[in-house]
């Protein structure tokens, strides 16, 4: 086994252990935006996991699809965004209502 090999191994692991944890960050996460962030993480640690495997396999068209996901990612990440203040100002103007 080559370090080249070991390091891919390496990566695949602790790209693994952080898509656990924040699985659990969605599952566990106490308010709306902590979910949100762990969705956002998990869609990069996804789009790692492409790249990674991208290299170890050495078709670069799995890249393409890295970068597809990272673009769809962040259109949901603004949507999410967007969510979140709409229901923070929706609930303001309830407050000043009541």
């Amino acid at each position: 086994m080559d370090f080249f090999s070991l390091a891919l191994i390496i990566v695949f692991v602790l790209l693994s252990l952080s898509l656990l944890l924040s699985l659990i960050r969605v599952i566990v996460g106490p308010t709306l935006p902590d979910r949100v962030v762990a969705l956002d993480l998990i869609a990069f640690i996804v789009i790692s996991l492409i790249a990674a495997y991208s290299i170890s396999s050495g078709h670069p068209v799995y890249l393409d699809v890295a970068i597809v996901l990272a673009l769809i990612a962040f259109l949901g990440t603004i949507a999410f965004a967007r969510y979140v203040v709409q229901r923070v100002e929706k609930t303001e103007k309830e407050g000043e209502n009541a």
